[in-house]
């Protein structure tokens, strides 16, 4: 009786770790887009740290 318990259990772990994993996503992060790039790109020959 024991060990059939142990496996119900073990069997359950698993599927719901792999539930998980291959489940539907459930983050919660607001779609805002792409943002534009507002800073300036490197340029070596500008570099202050020479």
């Amino acid at each position: 009786m024991a060990i059939s318990k142990i496996l119900a259990n073990i069997t359950q772990y698993i599927s719901e770790a792999a539930m998980r994993i291959f489940g539907p996503t459930d983050d919660a992060y607001p779609t805002i887009g792409v943002q534009p790039f507002t800073g300036e790109p490197y340029d070596k020959r500008k570099d202050d740290n020479d």
